[in-house]
């Protein structure tokens, strides 16, 4: 069984969830708010001593027809830098229609609008285990 974080990618904050590989599922943990511009590496990196996964999938932002997006060198870069930063394999995958997904998730459960990243990372994760 391998535990793995996803990561929903944004320049001003970051959805992370943590994932089965046995179950195929994933749990939203929390959105963190960039640090000056900057991805939160202290709480990335106490999640990752936390959980101590195997791996991380970081969402690829895709335009609908597949095509890359604007953001999508953004968090490419955010991928290589968690890979040199921690040491673990770090996955892409297309996270197109996630947060639109999130949002539906968000409309059956009442819950606070901040955890729509980190309920796109948990898309993004699950994803990422029917998919590999």
């Amino acid at each position: 069984m391998a535990t793995l974080l996803g990561f929903d990618y944004g320049t001003a904050k970051i959805g992370i969830a943590v994932g089965q590989s046995i179950t195929g599922t994933a749990t939203p943990l929390i959105t963190l708010r960039a640090v000056r511009q900057h991805p939160d590496w202290q709480r990335i990196g106490d999640l990752i001593l936390s959980w101590q996964p195997s791996a991380l999938v970081v969402g690829l932002p895709c335009d609908i027809d597949g095509s890359e997006t604007e953001l999508s060198g953004s968090a490419k870069r955010f991928a290589r830098r968690l890979e040199g930063r921690y040491h673990l394999p770090v996955h892409m995958i297309d996270e197109r229609l996630t947060s639109m997904e999130a949002r539906q998730r968000l409309r059956r459960q009442p819950k606070n609008f901040e955890e729509l990243d980190a309920i796109a990372a948990s898309i993004i994760l699950e994803t990422w285990f029917a998919v590999c």
